[in-house]
This record gives C-alpha cells, sequence and structure tokens, in this order.
C-alpha cells in the first residue's frame, strides 16, 4: 500500500512512484500522438510550424507518420499496463459510485460559492466520472488506430468502407480527447484544486488539505496505517518498572515439616 500519512512532513503520499510514471507515460505519449497527427495534416507548413527551429521534419509527412507509430505503441502499452495491474490488484477507487452524478454536480456548485462541498474519498466524483470518459475515448483511439495500422502496413486492399468507419472514429475521438485534454487543464486552474497539481509530480499532497476535502480517503489511512514509529520508540524508551521482589514472614513453624509440626503440637498437649 503506497498511500500513507508522513506526520512529520505533513504529507501524504497519494500516488506511488509506478502510478507517477503511468501518468506522464501516457500524457507525454499522448501529447505526441496529439502533435503527430496533426502534423500529418498538411498545416505544419501552412501555419509555418516547419519554420521554427527544431521542427523542419514536422512538414515531413513520413517522419510524422513514424513518430505517431512510435508515441503509439507507448501510449498503449501503458494504457493496458495501467487496465491489468490495477484490474488484478483489485483496485476501484476511480470507478464510478452511486451518486457521483449529483456529488459533481454539488461540488461544481460548491467550486462558484454555491451550497458546501460534501467530504470526499481519495477521488472526487468528477474524477470518476472522467475517468470512465478518458477510458472509453482512448479505446476508441486505440482500436481505430490498430485498423488504420493494419491496412497502412499489411491490408492496402481493405475494404473502403472500414477504413472510411475507422478514419472517422479515430478523427471523431481525437478531437474528443483533445477536448477533455482541455477539461483536464481547466478543472487543475479552479483554485480549490491547486493543493492537487503538486501530487501530480511529487505524489504527494499536504496533510492539512486532505483532511479538510478528503476526510473519508483520510480515515481509511489511519484505520490501515500502524502507529508512528516515533510513538513506538518513544513508548519503547520509558524506563520498564520490575515488580519489588515479596518478602514473606517466615517463622520457625513454617520452615518446620508438617510431620514434626504434628508432634511438636502434641508434645504441647
Amino acid at each position: 500500500m503506497t498511500e500513507k500519512i508522513l506526520f512529520e512532513k505533513n504529507l501524504v503520499v497519494r500516488h506511488g512512484a509506478l502510478e507517477l510514471i503511468e501518468h506522464w507515460t501516457i500524457a507525454i505519449s499522448g501529447l505526441v500522438l496529439f502533435l503527430t497527427g496533426m502534423f500529418e495534416l498538411p498545416m505544419s507548413k501552412r501555419y509555418y510550424i516547419s519554420s521554427v527551429p527544431g521542427l523542419g521534419w514536422s512538414s515531413d509527412y513520413m517522419t510524422s507518420l513514424y513518430l505517431h507509430y512510435a508515441a503509439a505503441i507507448v501510449f498503449t502499452a501503458a494504457a493496458m499496463f495501467h487496465l491489468f495491474y490495477h484490474g488484478l490488484r483489485g483496485e476501484k477507487g476511480l470507478l464510478p459510485q452511486k451518486g457521483d452524478f449529483s456529488d459533481s454536480i454539488t461540488v461544481i456548485k460548491s467550486l462558484f460559492g454555491f451550497g458546501k462541498e460534501p467530504p470526499m474519498r481519495k477521488y472526487l466524483p468528477e474524477q470518476r466520472l472522467a475517468y470512465v470518459g478518458m477510458a472509453f475515448i482512448i479505446l476508441m483511439l486505440i482500436i481505430s488506430g490498430l485498423v488504420k495500422t493494419y491496412k497502412n502496413i499489411y491490408a492496402p486492399d481493405m475494404s473502403l468502407t472500414i477504413v472510411l468507419w475507422a478514419t472517422w472514429i479515430h478523427n471523431i475521438f481525437f478531437v474528443l480527447f483533445f477536448l477533455a485534454f482541455l477539461a483536464h487543464m481547466a478543472a487543475i486552474a479552479l483554485r480549490p484544486n491547486w493543493p492537487m497539481v503538486r501530487g501530480i509530480f511529487t505524489g504527494n499532497v499536504r496533510l492539512d488539505y486532505a483532511r479538510h476535502r478528503h476526510p473519508l480517503w483520510l480515515a481509511d489511512i489511519e484505520m490501515a496505517q500502524e502507529v508512528p514509529e516515533a510513538v513506538i520508540e518513544e513508548k519503547q524508551a520509558l524506563p520498564v518498572q520490575e515488580p519489588a521482589p515479596v518478602i514473606e514472614n517466615s517463622t520457625e513453624e513454617d520452615d518446620l515439616q508438617p510431620e514434626k509440626v504434628n508432634k511438636s503440637e502434641e508434645n504441647k498437649e
């Protein structure tokens, strides 16, 4: 479990190193796909992008196509790894839950001063809804892209109907991917979401922020997390008092064996 509270630093580990690598691999390869996809259109030379130092290659269709293929391999591999790795681990934090749509409206209204935001878990309800939407967009891009790639490499005589469908689907979801990216950036630009920007780069968010906005998530961590080591060391440092020895007052009769005691009692009689 990567999520834990760092009390001494006032931080909470929100994402592990592997999750950060996944995020940035998909983000960077997706950006390369977007740019090279645009360069494959006759726009680089038209808008003088190729005249920018270092971007002369952008007007060459084949170069852009090969870069597009390379980025697509990385993008698809990262997406598949994310799906199977977190799916096999049973991690469902980003999957939509009952009431997410109404809670999203409440959260959006609270961002503009209307009402109060409800207590949250690790992810906001609109994040969970956006996750499913983006996952569907990525799935359609991958499927339609594979069809187009197969046509270009192995089946140049593929049915024109299939090629047109794949092209239109790829182009439509390309636009949706770009719009989803803009929505993602717009969400980060909102002031209440600023503390989460740190988590995108370091994996950590402030503890006071988590207590204020994600108390349900923090409660789950606190239940699962062990007692801080500082507390354990403090307890171990405390002197252990040994119980004082019990001194029994023994008499001469107590030291005698039972038979001798009985004889002494008979003599007294």
